[in-house]
């Protein structure tokens, strides 16, 4: 009785006895609200990211506004980015924010150590930055140097863009054109600290975060500064339980983790020309997240029963091989059919673990990983990827609604994992969304679900499919894949009955 109790308590069950999807919708059960801030993005000093992806320079002849791509900013805001993260990464750990701002001819320059040895100008900084994240209605979210930094330059950061009285920092953005402070509450104490942020053992990056957090100074008296702790990798637990021992919660808003789907790091395998064993074993790496963000949170419960401490994974996605005679520092990958899979699973994971995952950074938003948006020169098209996150927005600052998920298996060799996975919510305006992904390579899901606790008339649909599993939009072929009206889901009293092809997404909405 003990493990039926537990497997019913699971957002997704796999149970290769069902011959359908079986899916319960507590409709009238209201929980935790989904944090918009999942769906946040991430903008590293990386490859073609931000310069030719999101900055192009006020000369230039594609379509701009104060340098920033007009046809980016369009994208963005219909996707409803939320929130970006910048300037990395690790490239945040050898950023040093004083030589970004000021007359452009007189910024120095830089070697970028970490991806493929070019020179960054410092053309685009703090300013614009901070103003691209206003035009984008997006909530700036800022990566600290600890690495190579000191206590001192990231205090003058804070203060730069916080404060709006009389001091050294604000007296010197008047200067450099910016009368009013931007108030960033957002603050990574720098980027993955076990890794290329430092090295550090957990008990060192511990102490280092309570000594630059005492200093980052809430300078508007408004209590709304989170700083935000580099946390742990993969399943590092003894990293997560380390963090929360040692900080003292009053100082901890949250807690990071990292986590990619990847094959190998020694041999990721193409992001196209790949075959099923590489797309089931990417899939299990992308399911894993259920696992890491369960685990992870129990030890932040052990700590934080209130649970006041934010889980957020600001670095997530599909992670492969650079494309053929591109600069492999530069991590520019197309985007297949695959990559939605990963960001619908991902997606419905962060929304049933809403309680304690409060934000969340996919990586990255152009031209780097597993973008949303990539552009040669005047060029953008839009991905499977920023088509699933558009379809998912509904859920954004929606209350959550539970599902009790009864799956068949998507079985690959000896081995399997569940076929179905579901999220639910309930917006503002009364509208009830479910998000549903059958990651089958082959096999069509049919599925059910039973409704408790709400009566429904009206039912429309969205679907995002192709062909192959291996389709991607192209420069040449940018509408491929898009987003449909979907048609093959009915509902009868308290029954939804819908039939998903392999590899598809299906958003429905319920009125």
């Amino acid at each position: 009785m003990k493990k039926l109790l537990f497997l019913i308590a699971l957002p997704f069950v796999s149970l290769s006895i069902f011959a359908q999807t079986t899916i319960t919708l507590h409709a009238g059960t209201v929980e935790q609200t989904i944090n918009k801030n999942i769906y946040g993005h991430f903008a590293e000093h990386l490859g073609r990211s931000i310069y030719g992806g999101f900055y192009v320079g006020d000369t230039s002849k594609i379509a701009n506004t104060n340098g920033v791509r007009n046809d980016v900013i369009a994208a963005l805001r219909k996707l409803k980015i939320p929130m970006l993260r910048w300037p990395g990464g690790c490239f945040a750990d050898t950023y040093h924010w004083k030589d970004g701002v000021g007359p452009k001819d007189k910024r120095p320059t830089i070697v970028n150590t970490w991806w493929g040895g070019v020179t960054e100008d410092n053309s685009f900084g703090t300013h614009n930055f901070l103003n691209m994240c206003k035009e984008l209605g997006a909530e700036p979210y800022l990566a600290g140097n600890i690495g190579s930094g000191t206590v001192q330059e990231l205090a003058d950061w804070v203060q730069y863009v916080n404060f709006d009285g009389v001091s050294p920092m604000s007296n010197w953005r008047r200067q450099n054109g910016q009368d009013s402070a931007w108030h960033v509450r957002l603050w990574g104490v720098g980027n993955e600290a076990w890794g290329c942020g430092g090295n550090m053992t957990a008990e060192y990056y511990a102490n280092e975060y309570r000594k630059y957090a005492t200093f980052m100074s809430d300078w508007d008296n408004s209590g709304k500064l989170m700083c935000i702790a580099s946390g742990a990798s993969d399943a590092d637990y003894h990293w997560t339980e380390t963090l929360m021992k040692n900080i003292p919660l009053h100082m901890l808003g949250g807690v990071a983790l990292h986590h990619y789907s990847v094959l190998e790091w020694s041999k990721k395998g193409p992001a196209v020309n790949y075959n099923e064993d590489q797309y089931f074993h990417i899939m299990k790496q992308a399911l894993l997240m259920d696992s890491l963000v369960r685990q992870h949170s129990a030890i932040m419960d052990k700590y934080d029963p209130q649970k006041r401490v934010a889980l957020i994974v600001d670095e997530w996605g599909g992670w492969y091989d650079v494309e053929p005679g591109t600069n492999p520092g530069f991590l520019y990958q197309q985007n297949t059919m695959r990559d939605a899979m990963i960001a619908g699973v991902t997606l419905n994971i962060f929304n049933n673990h809403s309680d304690r995952v409060k934000m969340a950074c996919l990586a990255q938003a152009i031209n780097v990983l597993q973008s949303v948006i990539l552009t040669d020169k005047e060029k953008m098209i839009l991905t499977p990827t920023y088509h699933v996150m558009e379809m998912y927005n509904v859920h954004q600052d929606a209350k959550l609604l539970p599902v009790n998920v009864q799956t068949n298996n998507y079985t690959f060799g000896n081995e399997s994992l569940p076929a179905v996975s579901c999220s639910a919510s309930k917006d503002s305006l009364g509208l009830t969304h479910i998000s549903l992904v059958n990651i089958d390579s082959k096999n069509t899901q049919n599925v059910t679900i039973n409704i408790d606790g709400a009566k429904y008339s009206n039912l429309k649909g969205r679907i995002l499919a192709s062909a192959k599993l291996q389709d991607y939009n192209s420069f040449d072929n940018p509408d491929k894949i898009t987003p449909q009206t979907f048609n093959d889901a009915s509902l009868k009293g308290n029954t939804l009955s819908i039939k998903m092809p392999p590899f598809s997404v299906v958003v429905l909405e319920l009125k």
